[in-house]
């Protein structure tokens, strides 16, 4: 029980900070933290979406951000054609990587192991070598988005705070459909998979069609945060869908804690703001942050969400 109180406690001083973010922002006249955390809220839900597969589905795909590009993409394309609607926007972007989704899950779920994750990893980097020849769309150099995505007035993207609580809120209401779903029968049957997948199948379920459901929310989801990546930096470029940023968030899920709700957001935060503290004094930070996040990884078992609960413990 004290163990549960600590990290209830941690999350909930985590979730207060971020609804009175905006506040402080206002009241310091430090306009550059909102921007930094509207960044971090938006990769925290991509981690999530990756958590539900990994962490509760037990699937290591290495290819998560192609969903990410795809979700921006379908909003960069439709606005440089004169779709300015949000209202088509946003679902086009859901639509379009959940039918990618799809087709991973179909072809990958064939296989274990490693070679599951290295047919994520190359679905991902043919996204983005298609994404990088679509000289119509800035190729290589990305596309720049004039406009953002016009939602007719019922909210403005192009009002900061508004913006941050669109993404606040979308983030956990994807963290709240993540819980439903584990905890259903849907999710407690994902969760025997990822534990015993042939016992499960001996009893009766059909395991690849609940892991493909599951992959393909998981996308669906990630493909709601591309969307709102776009809209954040009026840009969106290939370089969003490469593997390391695949690899960032499965960081940022390893680090939070798999398997638990909040440990991506935990683990987002930590990560993007270290990144953002180590990138400050010196250019070879990724010397510094690398072994730092192995180390981590290596002696914090269960993330950080599991340190909380050891420290509750003690």
């Amino acid at each position: 029980m004290k163990a549960f109180t600590v990290s209830k406690a941690v999350t909930a001083l985590l979730l207060a900070g971020l609804v009175l973010l905006p506040l402080y922002s206002q009241l310091s006249g430090n306009i550059f933290i909102l921007t930094l955390f509207t960044r971090i809220i938006i990769l925290a839900l991509a981690a999530a979406s990756l958590n539900l597969i990994m962490g509760f589905g037990g699937m290591m795909s290495f290819g998560h951000a192609a969903y990410l590009g795809i979700g921006g993409y379908a909003v960069g394309m439709l606005a440089q054609e004169g779709v300015g609607s949000g209202f088509i926007q946003f679902p086009v972007a859901l639509a379009a990587s959940a039918i990618y989704a799809l087709v991973i899950g179909a072809l990958s779920l064939r296989t274990r192991g490693v070679y599951f994750i290295m047919i994520t990893l190359a679905f991902a980097q043919m996204a983005y070598y298609v994404a990088s020849g679509l000289a119509r769309y800035g190729g290589d150099d990305g596309l720049t988005i004039y406009k953002r995505s016009d939602f007719s007035g019922l909210i403005d993207l192009g009002n900061r705070v508004q913006f941050y609580y669109l993404c606040l809120a979308c983030l956990l209401g994807v963290i709240f459909l993540i819980w439903r779903i584990v905890n259903s029968r849907f999710g407690l049957v994902l969760q025997g998979l990822r534990s015993n997948e042939q016992r499960m199948q001996a009893i009766g379920f059909p395991a690849k069609r609940y892991q493909l459901v599951c992959f393909v929310i998981s996308g669906t989801m990630c493909g709601l945060a591309g969307a709102l990546l776009a809209n954040n930096t009026d840009f969106i470029s290939p370089a969003v869908m490469y593997w390391t940023r695949s690899g960032d968030l499965m960081v940022m899920v390893i680090l939070g804690g798999m398997g638990t709700l909040f440990g991506p957001v935990m683990g987002a935060v930590v990560f993007l703001l270290l990144e953002e503290f180590l990138s400050q004094i010196t250019e070879y930070w990724a010397l510094i942050m690398g072994p730092l996040l192995l180390l981590i990884v290596l002696f914090g078992r269960g993330g950080i969400m599991g340190a909380l609960g050891r420290a509750g413990r003690g």
